[in-house]
């Protein structure tokens, strides 16, 4: 990181900053290019390790390329804000943002599903009660983001 002033290395941060933010960039690999796709997410950190967790159909696109190649990198990013100045290069950006890569798989264990999918709403909602039936988790897709590497940073 060539900034390192601004680098974010303690784990209670990093995930409070996680915590802020609503949506995270996977970034899949395809034989034409990069595929960055936006998403809702929960998370989970466990002995300063982070589990992303993501739900959507479980045909498609991105279940194609996380067959294909699990290796994807994300992004997520919050409190953006510009510092205005009387000049153009005086003008900053204030923010806290978080990228990595991992690993990505699917879910298939009912209970994993359920577990997974409480934490996205608990991170959407505030709220961690929710009941899901299991007609509906048979047929959706739930994704796991294995983090293996990670940096943060904010500029306040």
């Amino acid at each position: 990181m060539r900034r390192r002033d601004r680098q974010i290395t303690d784990i209670y941060k990093i995930s409070q900053i996680m915590e802020k933010c609503q949506v995270t960039r996977i970034a899949f690999n395809h034989e034409n290019g990069p595929y960055i796709l936006p998403l809702n997410f929960g998370f989970y950190e466990h002995n300063s390790k982070f589990t992303l967790y993501f739900h959507g159909a479980k045909e498609g696109r991105k279940a194609i390329l996380i067959s294909q190649n699990p290796c994807v990198g994300f992004e997520m990013d919050t409190n953006g804000k510009l510092e205005e100045n009387d000049t153009a290069c005086g003008h900053s950006y204030f923010y806290q943002s978080i990228i990595g890569t991992g690993k990505v798989s699917p879910i298939e264990d009912i209970n994993d599903k359920k577990h997974a999918l409480k934490l996205i709403m608990k991170h959407a909602t505030g709220k961690d009660n929710w009941d899901f039936p299991n007609s509906i988790l048979s047929r959706t897709g739930v994704f796991k983001l294995e983090v293996t590497e990670l940096s943060a940073k904010e500029h306040l």
